[in-house]
């Protein structure tokens, strides 16, 4: 069994890390995206 190339596996992670957080500019705005998901899922309860 091949084992994985550590060195791309954490490559990847970290671009996928960044992409995400430029997608919400800050953690500021995860936080505010989150809390409008949540509230979302909400009002659509109700």
């Amino acid at each position: 069994m091949r084992r994985p190339n550590v060195k791309g596996v954490l490559l990847a992670f970290a671009a996928a890390f960044a992409l995400g957080l430029t997608g919400c500019n800050t953690m500021k705005g995860v936080g505010k995206d989150m809390e409008s998901a949540g509230e979302a899922i909400q009002d659509a309860a109700d």
